[in-house]
């Protein structure tokens, strides 16, 4: 039997099983304080097929790229000075086969080093599962050769271990809003204040001349030290004039327990945008 190599797929937001080959993993974010010292996750296998996981750390936190577009660089060891968790995370087991339609929990333990500084200390979790082969279409099986795709998906949550009192908050940098075919975009620099990443929710609406909304959308967003994103609001095709875009981030996150929402002002812009 021969096989092409292996498929990887890397999942930054809610994971989901693709072609029963991943795991369902929960929750998608862990948050570790000095007191407990330990988390954990559950691994759901929806397939028919047993999945193979693997369970390891790595370095990294969302940024904006000039398009404004997110992207999460990821590296097996931090750079010097950054807040890393990544060498005192333990994760037991890191390697299990889940049977189809079943559970597994993992723990995540900590050992911090002695004289640990109050602050916040960020890793990734990065749970690989493969199960069986997708089949490659439009070859002839004349040989009794089968030829298949392993795919294994990744998914990636966030790790964040505190100890401490800690704050956070957000400077912003004025909006910018542009109109281009069915859509508004608005972008605003976001910088980070405190000591800790900044979880919120950013909320962008048009508006018309008449004062009524034409179009609004959302992002959850995480400002670890800056971001930049670029948020579409769907308008359509709309009449020439001026409308006026508004955003607010506030810290308010509906996917996450509020216990580990830092609570902070919410900022605040308007921009003007015109149609032709």
């Amino acid at each position: 039997m021969k096989r092409a190599p292996v498929l990887t797929l890397l999942s930054l937001a809610l994971p989901c099983p693709i072609l029963a080959q991943g795991v369902l993993v929960a929750p998608h974010a862990v948050h570790i304080d000095h007191a407990t010292r330990a988390g954990s996750i559950t691994l759901f296998n929806p397939g028919s097929t047993p999945a193979e996981v693997t369970v390891s750390l790595a370095f990294g936190y969302p940024q904006t790229d000039s398009a404004g577009d997110i992207s999460l660089p990821l590296s097996d060891s931090a750079p010097a000075g950054q807040p890393a968790a990544t060498a005192w995370i333990q994760a037991f087991p890191r390697r299990v086969t889940v049977p189809p339609q079943q559970r597994q929990t993992v723990r995540l333990l900590a050992t911090p080093p002695q004289g640990l500084a109050d602050g916040e200390y960020w890793a990734r979790v990065i749970i690989g599962a493969k199960g069986g082969q997708v089949p490659v279409a439009g070859i002839t099986d004349t040989v009794a050769v089968r030829v298949g795709l392993t795919l294994e998906v990744r998914t990636v949550i966030a790790l964040t271990y505190r100890k401490g009192a800690l704050t956070t908050g957000l400077a912003a940098g004025p909006l910018r809003a542009t109109y281009e075919s069915d859509s508004v975009f608005a972008r605003m620099k976001l910088t980070r204040q405190g000591q800790s990443a900044y979880l919120g929710t950013a909320r962008a609406e048009v508006i018309d001349s008449a004062g009524q909304v034409v179009g609004a959308s959302e992002l959850p967003v995480a400002v670890y030290y800056e971001l930049d994103p670029r948020i579409s609001i769907p308008v359509g095709r709309l009449p020439a004039g001026r409308y006026r875009v508004r955003l607010e981030v506030a810290s308010e996150r509906t996917d996450l327990p509020p216990k580990v929402v830092l609570r902070a002002p919410a900022v605040r812009d308007s921009a003007e945008v015109e149609v032709r």
